[in-house]
Order: structure tokens, then C-alpha cells, then sequence
């Protein structure tokens, strides 16, 4: 079988192109039509304009374009598909991009200008490239010559085997444990750089704080300090001073204390007689007490001043060793080196911890890196057994192709450290005839060759994974007759399941098609334009006929065609 059991439910969210409109494009003025679901077949002479519709259909998916891309003489282009997406859950792409969602249907619009200016839309929101291509990619595949080429990628043969091993889920949580296994490791390589960076600074941090520790220094001591050493500079100027303040104060010939007790005495005498005499004498009275306190106050600190040159020598010496350390570290305050002091002091710290905190994070390391392989050896072991099935697989399909000896491998190749999806290079191994020796599909398998793989893979992946709708552009070069009829097999197959379009030029498969649409040029009176309509009934027949027999249809051509399509007179 094509398909895996599972594949109903996975069909069931298919997208649908519901209709594209064209106007001024290339040949294109104006051009609407709307399309089914199924297998439809597009066909057309060479030079129709075949590659003109997809060019425009490729441009609203996304595509970059230019001026050249317009009709000549019109200033705008404008480019409409519209989708069903009732089926797909696209919501969450919406919602992340900020779109308006509708559930049942999405129109992707693309405007070019003649000045070569571009504009995209989704459901009429303005929209960047990158996010019109992004859904465009979910909403319609364009599988042609030059898409060939992925067949020799092993990133694309590794997922296709890991679609036909259903392992989405699986990558989901290895690629979620894979990111935490690298970011450990950058953890750890950034803390390993800094460790070794610190050991080299760590001599130099621990001779800088021994210097702090030994100056053994206390906040605001600078200041305190240099009172002192003031003090202590001008012990007998200041002794001599107080001695001389307290004799001006209390000395017994002039001092001022005697004064104030003669005039207080004289005061008090006036107080019979002069009522005034009670306030001065009390203003008096109060200059006495506090100037007699005054004179014993300094009468005590003349004693106390001493000239002390050790005290002297070792504030000086003290005050060197805080001014040297200010200068060396360029701060102003004794506040600042204590701040300077606890910050080696934490580095030093940091540095003794370096080995408990990269031994940390090596055990994590190491304990991602085993659930890392676990999950990988998970994922090996069901590539293998999908490579197995899909190699078999493969080779029944491909063999009615004109492939009878047709052999094909699926080698998976252990890698030597983990990567983002897993720890499996694959290898598609491809030989198209008995004796040869089996190489890498891209090294051996010619262009026809692996045309005819690609549509079989396809196919099968079809049956494993949402695939969006899927043009094949001319897939079917080079073959004809019975492998054609193959070929348009599997394309028709595909189409019970999900919107398929094939651009052929082969009426084997023009003839299987659910819908048929004719591509062709209509001369004006002052140029030509490309139009597509959907053929019916004896339209279709002339069209596939015209295919068998080239231009002038005969009665046998068109009894092939009918035979073709299935029509009994």
C-alpha cells in the first residue's frame, strides 16, 4: 500500500487551493479561476504560459520578484490565492505572527509595483517575506526539476525517514534536551575561561588584599587621624594659648571673672533704688557661671595637651601607609580601599568556588549527555526499522516505473558527537541496474531516475505526514507509455487523499485527472495573452487527443483519448 494506517485522520487536515487570481502579470491581464479538490492534470503547447501561472503562483507563496514581473504597460500587479484551512490547524502560526485567523478560509494577496516596490498580505494584513513564504510552505509544495535535487541532501533523506518513522514527537523532546545539553556546555566552557582567567589574576588579587588586610584599616580613620596629627604638631603653641585664656579668664589681678564679680557686687548694690538692677544683675550673674566654667574647662585641657613625638611619629607613620594605599589604587577615601578590599575578597572567593561549580556542571553535562544518547538510540532504532520498510517499499513502486532492477539502501551512519536532530547521517544507496554496485543516489541516479524516486517518496511520506497541496511541475520528463500510465497512477492516488496538480505534457496522466485545466495564448489586435480554462466534456477529449497525435486530431487519436479518459460511445 501507498499509504499507512494512520494516514486517514492526517488527511483529513489537508489544504485546499480554492482559487487564484492574476492581473497584469508577465502575459497574464486578467485571469480567475478556481480549482477542486483531488487530482487535477494542467496542460498546454509549449510556450503557453504554463510556467507563467506557476511563476505567478510561486510569487504569492513568498517568493522574491521584480519590475520585470509586471505586464507591460501597467504600473501594478496583483496576485490572490485563496485557501481552505478548515481542515489544517493553522491557528497557532496566526496567533504567533499576530494575524487575523479564520478558520474556514485564508487569501494570501501579493502586489507589485512598476517603481519595483512589494507588498504582501495575509487576509489583508500587511505581512514581511519571510512570513508570507513561511505559510506558504505549509500551504502548497511545488515539487519540480530543479526540487530534485534534495533527493542527494541527506538533512532531507534523514527527515524523510524520520516522517516514515512517525518520530516527531521523539524530535520534539530530543531537540528540547539537546538544547539544554549545549547550553551546559557553553555554561561550562564560559565558566572554565573565566576559572582560568581568574587563576592568572588569583596572585595578583591575594597580594593586593594582603596589603588591605595588613593596613587593617577602619572607617573614617583617615579623617580622625589628621586631627590628630594637627593636635599633636602644635602641643606647646596650643598649652600655651589655653594657659594664657584661662589666666585672661580667672587670673587674680585682671582677670576677666574678677571683673565680672566686681560689677555683679556693684549691680546688686543699685537694686533698692533701681529696679532695672534685678535684670542685669541676673544677665551678669549668668556671664559669671559660664565664663567661670570656661576658665576651669581650659585649665584642665592645658594639663592634658602633651607634646607626644612617639604618638606624633607613629600617626605620621600610619597616615603614610593609608595615603600610599589611596594612591595605588587611585580612590580619595579610606571608605573607598575597605570597598576595594571586600571586592578581592569576594573574587577570591569566586575563584575557590570555581572547581565545586565546574564540577557541578560537569556532572550535568555529562548526565544530559547520556539522556541525549539514550533519546538518539530511541530515534536510531526506529530509522532503522523505517529505512527498512521504506527501502522495500520503495523498490515495489518504483520497479512498475521502468525501474525492473531497480535495488535501494537505506546505510545510517553513526556521527561522532550529537547534532540537533539526532546521531544518524543517512545515506540513500541507489542502483538502477543488477550489477551495479549500490552508491549514493545523487552519484548514480540520473535525472529521469530520480524524478521517478522523488514521486515515489512523496507518495509515501504522503501517507505518514500533513503534506500541503502539491504541484508537480512537469515531474514526468523523459518517460512515456506504461510508465507514464504508472506514474499518473500514484499521482492519482495521491489525489483521493489530498489537492494534487500536475503540469504534464503526457496525456496518460492528462487523462486521470479529476479536473483538467488548458493552458493556452490568445492573440489581440495589439498583443498576446496567456489564459487557462477548465476543460469538459469533447473539450477535454480534442485536448488529450491533441496530446497522442500532435496538432491535427484523427479518428484514431480520438478514440485513444476516449479510451484514455474512459468515455464509452
Amino acid at each position: 500500500p501507498l499509504y499507512s494506517s494512520a494516514a486517514s485522520d492526517v488527511y483529513k487536515r489537508q489544504v485546499m487551493l480554492k482559487s487564484l487570481f492574476i492581473q497584469n502579470f508577465v502575459l497574464i491581464d486578467n485571469l480567475d479561476i478556481r480549482f477542486d479538490k483531488g487530482f487535477s492534470v494542467i496542460t498546454g503547447e509549449t510556450g503557453a504560459g504554463k510556467s507563467i501561472i506557476l511563476g505567478a503562483l510561486s510569487l504569492v507563496l513568498g517568493q522574491r520578484a521584480d519590475g520585470k514581473s509586471i505586464k507591460k504597460g501597467s504600473d501594478k500587479c496583483v496576485i490572490e490565492a485563496v485557501f481552505d484551512v478548515s481542515k489544517y490547524q493553522l491557528e497557532p502560526f496566526f496567533l504567533s505572527n499576530d494575524l487575523e485567523y479564520d478558520a474556514d478560509s485564508c487569501l494570501l494577496r501579493r502586489e507589485l509595483y512598476a517603481s519595483g516596490k512589494s507588498r504582501a498580505f495575509v487576509n489583508d494584513s500587511p505581512v514581511s517575506l519571510t512570513i508570507l513564504k513561511e505559510l506558504g510552505s505549509r500551504l502548497i509544495d511545488i515539487h519540480s526539476q530543479h526540487q530534485n535535487l534534495l533527493l542527494g541532501d541527506n538533512r532531507f533523506q534523514l527527515k524523510v525517514i524520520d516522517v516514515m518513522a512517525e518520530n516527531e514527537i521523539l524530535l520534539i523532546l530530543y531537540k528540547k534536551e539537546f538544547t539544554r545539553y549545549q547550553a551546559l556546555r557553553r555554561e561550562l566552557k564560559d565558566l572554565r575561561d573565566k576559572a582560568a582567567q581568574s587563576k592568572q589574576e588569583e596572585d595578583y588579587i591575594r597580594f593586593q588584599l594582603e596589603q588591605l588586610d595588613e593596613a587593617n584599616l577602619q572607617p573614617d580613620e583617615q579623617d580622625e587621624l589628621e586631627q590628630e596629627q594637627e593636635t599633636l604638631s602644635h602641643a606647646e603653641e596650643i598649652k600655651s594659648s589655653l594657659y594664657k585664656v584661662t589666666e585672661l579668664l580667672d587670673g587674680e589681678e585682671q582677670g576677666a571673672i574678677q571683673i565680672l564679680k566686681e560689677a555683679l557686687s556693684t549691680v546688686d548694690s543699685l537694686e533698692r533704688y533701681f529696679p532695672k538692677a534685678k535684670e542685669i544683675s541676673e544677665r551678669i550673674r549668668s556671664a559669671y557661671i559660664d565664663l567661670n566654667d570656661l576658665a576651669s574647662e581650659t585649665d584642665v585641657l592645658k594639663e592634658d595637651v602633651e607634646f607626644n613625638p612617639e604618638r606624633l611619629e607613629w600617626v605620621n607613620e600610619r597616615l603614610n601607609i593609608l595615603y600610599t594605599l589611596l594612591q595605588k589604587h587611585r580612590v580619595s577615601t579610606v571608605d573607598e580601599l575597605i570597598a576595594i578590599r571586600d571586592q578581592y575578597q569576594e573574587q577570591l572567593r569566586a575563584i575557590d568556588s570555581f572547581d565545586e561549580q565546574i564540577g557541578l556542571l560537569e556532572s550535568q553535562l555529562d548526565a544530559s549527555y547520556k539522556e541525549l544518547l539514550q533519546q538518539a538510540s530511541v530515534l536510531s532504532e526506529q530509522r532503522k526499522v523505517a529505512s527498512t520498510a521504506m527501502a522495500s517499499q520503495l523498490v515495489k513502486m518504483i520497479i512498475p516505473l521502468g525501474m525492473p532492477n531497480t535495488r535501494f539502501r537505506v546505510d545510517i551512519l553513526p556521527r561522532k558527537e550529537p547534532e540537533s536532530d539526532g546521531m544518524d547521517d543517512i545515506r540513500f544507496m541507489f542502483s538502477a541496474n543488477k550489477s551495479a554496485e549500490l552508491q549514493p543516489v545523487a552519484q548514480t541516479a540520473s535525472g529521469g531516475e530520480i524524478s521517478r524516486l522523488m514521486l515515489c517518496i512523496k507518495a509515501m511520506i504522503a501517507g505518514f505526514t500533513a503534506l500541503p497541496t502539491i504541484i508537480f511541475d512537469e515531474v514526468d520528463t523523459g518517460v512515456s507509455g506504461d510508465i507514464a500510465d504508472k506514474m499518473g497512477d500514484i499521482m492519482q492516488e495521491l489525489g483521493t487523499k489530498m489537492q494534487v496538480f500536475a503540469i504534464t505534457h503526457l496525456p496518460q496522466i492528462a487523462a486521470k485527472g479529476q479536473a483538467h485545466y488548458f493552458v493556452y495564448k490568445k492573440d489581440t489586435k495589439d498583443r498576446t495573452l496567456t489564459r487557462i480554462k477548465q476543460l469538459e466534456g469533447e473539450e477535454r477529449v480534442n485536448e488529450v487527443a491533441r496530446m497522442l497525435s500532435g496538432a491535427s486530431l484523427t479518428e484514431a487519436s480520438l478514440a485513444n483519448a476516449k479510451d484514455l479518459l474512459g468515455i464509452k460511445d
